[in-house]
């Protein structure tokens, strides 16, 4: 019963954000960049946002990463997480720093590392 409260609330905070209103099925979309355009155009429309547009477009697109979790098929993941590369890039963000990139370490334990 917890699953199915938890899959409902997920459900309808992607459905009913007060901060976006999104093209509908913008998360079941094949092409990274068509989905973080989505998400751009949006944001950029959205006149409800609390944040700047690419905060409330990224913090969408990881909520829905995050609510997905485990069960979310690891291409379907990879998809999502290069949107976030091209939602950078759309707003002219530095590309992230992510652990894969820097072989699990993160920028504070690598200046310690290198402080050593």
């Amino acid at each position: 019963m917890a699953t199915s409260k938890k899959k409902r609330w997920t459900q309808r905070v992607t459905e009913t954000s007060d901060a976006l209103t999104l093209e509908e099925g913008v998360f079941t979309k094949r092409d990274p960049r068509s989905i973080a355009r989505s998400l751009k155009q949006s944001a950029d429309r959205s006149k409800r946002r609390k944040a700047d547009p690419y905060r409330s477009a990224m913090s969408m697109l990881t909520f829905y990463i995050n609510r997905a979790g485990k069960n979310m098929p690891a291409i379907r993941r990879r998809t999502l997480e290069k949107a976030k590369d091209n939602l950078r890039e759309l707003y002219g963000k530095e590309p992230a720093a992510t652990a894969k990139r820097h072989g699990g370490a993160s920028r504070a334990k690598r200046a310690q590392q290198k402080a050593k």
